[in-house]
């Protein structure tokens, strides 16, 4: 696989551009040899807590300067894209999350609340029994239940940390209701990048650090796929599942060495 059939590239952050706040090998080097050859880009993340000028913020700090919001899809701008098609402003929601997912609601015109019709979890790092409880109460009053996404942990510089699967499992587990996720690997977060980049799916390539997430959401679509061995997914994952990715790479630097 070569750059000259790709015309647009997805990356996932978390375990492929950096752990926690320790960046990872060739990033810097990656997004030069994009921006040299006048490949757009689009960054696409299951983590929820924070807004896209939260991650525009912290690609400066890493000295990854120039990207835009618009160019930054996660979970939680997914999540709201799909309540906005679905329910008029000023629905309540009650939401079981990080700031990042407080913030878009808000900005959307939903109203949080804990009387809602609606309820919204993700990854919260200030979760407590009190949250799982009304949430599983308001569900089993008959509240809709959505999920930014059902990653069960995701990649810290210190090793894997419970993700927001784990907290939709526990409300799942309380109310017997299965949650609508609408991160990857479900297709509105693919094809919401498509729309950004101008591309086909089939000359896009997804980079990313998870099999059951970046790489099979990304394949269902149509797009080629790089699994970088930096986050969650193992060389031995690889040879002992299912999910099969186009190219295998210890981390950026090897995956532009192939590319130059």
């Amino acid at each position: 696989m070569t750059l000259a059939n790709i015309s647009g590239v997805v990356m996932d952050m978390d375990g492929v551009l950096w752990r926690g706040d320790v960046q990872l090998p060739g990033v810097h080097e990656w997004f030069s040899l994009l921006r040299t050859r006048a490949i757009p880009f689009a960054l696409a993340t299951n983590n929820s807590t924070k807004t896209p000028t939260d991650y525009v913020d912290k690609l400066a700090h890493f000295g990854i300067d120039g990207v835009k919001p618009h160019q930054i899809i996660t979970s939680s701008t997914t999540t709201v894209d799909y309540l906005r098609k679905h329910y008029p402003a000023g629905t309540k929601v009650y939401v079981v999350g990080g700031d990042g997912l407080r913030t878009l609601l808000v900005e959307a015109g939903f109203q949080l609340a804990d009387d809602a019709q609606l309820v919204v979890a993700g990854l919260d790092p200030q979760l407590t029994y009190a949250k799982l409880k009304q949430a599983t109460l308001l569900i089993r009053a008959g509240a809709e239940f959505i999920g930014t996404n059902d990653d069960r942990t995701f990649p810290t510089a210190e090793g894997l940390a419970p993700g927001a699967g784990s907290v939709l499992a526990a409300i799942q587990t309380a109310t017997d209701q299965k949650p609508r996720t609408m991160g990857k690997p479900n297709a509105p977060m693919f094809e919401a990048a498509l729309a950004i980049l101008g591309t086909d799916a089939e000359h896009t390539l997804m980079i990313g650090d998870r099999l059951e997430t970046d790489i099979a959401g990304a394949q269902r679509v149509g797009y080629r796929t790089a699994l970088v061995l930096t986050g969650v997914a193992t060389a031995d994952d690889v040879d002992q599942g299912t999910i099969k990715p186009d190219t295998i790479y210890a981390d950026l630097d090897a995956l532009r060495g192939d590319f130059i």
